[in-house]
């Protein structure tokens, strides 16, 4: 992973009879990325991105963008729309419009002209039933959206619905380009489409950074775009390096070769030693807590393995039965925040949620009771069986990576103790980006995804990955709760703040009580960085660490 110039270096125009200007060439910043992106895209028609953080920032731009303290700015959009003014407004059916206008002269990376119609094409693509958002919301509330002029979209809503200044509109429906992807589009509406180049190696954004090269299995670089809304990025090249093992990782930036990890190319553990060692002499290091973490279970009869998993109790058992501190301090060395739900107690409604959920605190006699509840008992070699159901015998799994792997082994060795019998398993790194790999497992699946309101209403029965949806979706468990989908209805239709921190709290708890994911901590993804690299800074975690990347200088 050299630090060459760029194959644009700078010309320096020399003419007849003068001496050529020696400049010293342009560093280019090498970012270890563990995963290669399956898209460029901040949204894709394809399902699986794994840490996205960076490249989206690089290469996309949307409506606005979250600053570093989790406020949203206006970036494509002039301004965000306002309640009960003419860019929010709300008729007495309970159907709304808002309205954003787009900032003049803006482009794509192409250089050809960003109009609304791309916002149009954008939301054909994703209200297409085939790709399998089309049940989910945002899309299953929209009634359509129109551009009545090259600098105006107006979205109609089925419904009200509270969150359109930002999350909503802004990051599920991102702007493509009509002009590219109109054909395409037309002649396919599936696989193909899915898979066309345009997702990858012939991605046009209109972020601060455009592709430049990109070499399958090794690397991609990206050079700054002159047409950026907020102005030309500052570093010249970006090379976004595919290493899969983070040994290599770990070498390659203690020798200089390497300037940046992107949250997953070396595990916190590893993180928490160069903070210490390696971090006061030679660059930073930013432990970004935005990840909830959680065991999720099976729920699918057809898969549940060993069918007790199915039974509540059973779940609760395994959560008081898992020492959360001890997992914490042996991956971490404690600097993980453990939880009780996947909404942050330092959120507005926090608290009032924190007070509402149901809790497992670490309590093995708790565990035995809840067991034998159900009809366990501990044999002759400590673990769990049944008259009716036998030993309980499940599966630990997770996805390839040295925390993951530890984290799994601690887990089930800890699960072992109290009587579960769990055999750890793994899923290659290969299989990490699959939606059905993530939703068939047999009995317990560790896994990661965004904290806060958006990850508790992506557990509702839509949420569920299925066939149908393409694998789509963030209820991995195929958990079903009638009660629990209707809070998440209404709380989309709840524009007060104070009602929806209160639904939000009667949500937590019907999930915390049935259990179909035990909440481990709130992970935090290590941004290890040289002391040459300026302007990356700590954000909360709903923030992308890289909103500012065109701001970022390097020397």
């Amino acid at each position: 992973m050299s630090c060459a110039p760029s194959r644009h270096a700078d010309q320096t125009g020399v003419t007849a009879g003068q001496s050529p200007v020696q400049t010293a060439p342009a560093r280019t910043l090498v970012i270890a990325a563990r995963n290669e992106p399956i898209s460029l895209a901040s949204r894709s028609p394809r399902e699986g991105q794994v840490n996205p953080l960076i490249p989206k920032a690089m290469f996309n731009a949307e409506l606005a963008l979250l600053d570093d303290r989790g406020e949203a700015r206006p970036y494509l959009a002039e301004a965000l729309p306002r309640l009960n003014s003419d860019t929010w407004r709300v008729f007495p059916d309970g159907r709304m419009e808002t309205t954003y206008r787009l900032k003049p002269n803006l482009t794509w990376h192409d250089g050809s002209a960003f109009s609304a119609e791309d916002y149009v094409m954008s939301w054909r693509i994703f209200s297409v039933p085939a790709l399998g958002l089309a049940g989910q919301a945002p899309f299953s509330v929209i009634e359509d959206v129109t551009a009545p002029d090259s600098r105006t979209v107006i979205i109609r809503w089925k419904q009200l619905f509270a969150d359109v200044a930002f999350t909503t509109f802004n990051r599920e429906i991102p702007p493509l380009p009509s002009r590219v992807l109109a054909q395409p589009f037309a002649a396919d509406q599936g696989e193909l489409f899915a898979n066309d180049p345009y997702w990858t190696r012939d991605f046009v954004g209109i972020g601060p950074f455009k592709l430049d090269r990109w070499e399958p299995g090794s690397f991609l670089e990206a050079v700054p775009f002159d047409g950026h809304v907020l102005g030309r990025a500052k570093i010249e090249r970006i090379r976004l390096a595919f290493i899969a093992d983070q040994s290599t990782t770990i070498a390659n930036m203690l020798a200089g070769e390497m300037h940046l990890t992107d949250g997953s190319s070396v595990g916190a553990a590893d993180a928490i030693i160069f903070k210490k060692d390696w971090a006061p002499q030679r660059g930073g290091v930013i432990l970004l807590a935005n990840q909830w973490r959680g065991a999720h279970f099976q729920l699918r009869p057809e898969l549940a393995t060993p069918a007790a998993i199915q039974d509540p109790r059973v779940r609760r058992a395994l959560a008081h039965a898992m020492d959360k501190q001890a997992l914490n301090n042996a991956l971490y060395e404690g600097e993980g925040i453990v939880a009780d739900s996947m909404i942050s107690p330092t959120t507005s409604y926090g608290p009032l949620v924190d007070r509402s959920i149901a809790k497992y605190p670490y309590d093995p006699r708790r565990s035995e009771q809840l067991m034998s509840d159900v009809g366990f008992a501990k044999g002759a070699d400590g673990t769990y069986v049944s008259p009716t159901a036998g030993r309980f015998v499940g599966d630990a799994k997770t996805n390839a990576g040295r925390d993951n792997e530890l984290e799994r082994d601690i887990l089930a060795g800890l699960w072992r103790q109290q009587g579960f019998e769990f055999q750890a398993t793994l899923v290659p790194l290969a299989l990490a980006t699959d939606g059905e790999t993530r939703a068939t497992f047999p009995s317990v699946f560790t896994t990661s995804t965004n904290l806060g309101e958006g990850a508790l209403q992506q557990m509702t029965s839509a949420g569920i990955a299925t066939p149908e949806n393409r694998w789509r979706g963030s209820n991995r468990a195929a958990w079903s709760n009638p009660a629990f989908d209707r809070l998440i209805d209404q709380l989309n239709d709840t524009l007060d703040t104070d009602q929806r921190g209160q639904l939000i709290a009667q949500a937590a708890r019907i999930f915390t009580d049935d259990l179909p994911v035990i909440t481990i901590f709130f992970r935090p993804l290590p941004f290890i960085y040289v002391s040459g690299l300026h302007g990356i800074v700590s954000v909360p975690p709903e923030t992308n660490i890289a909103w500012n990347v065109y701001l970022w200088e390097f020397n």
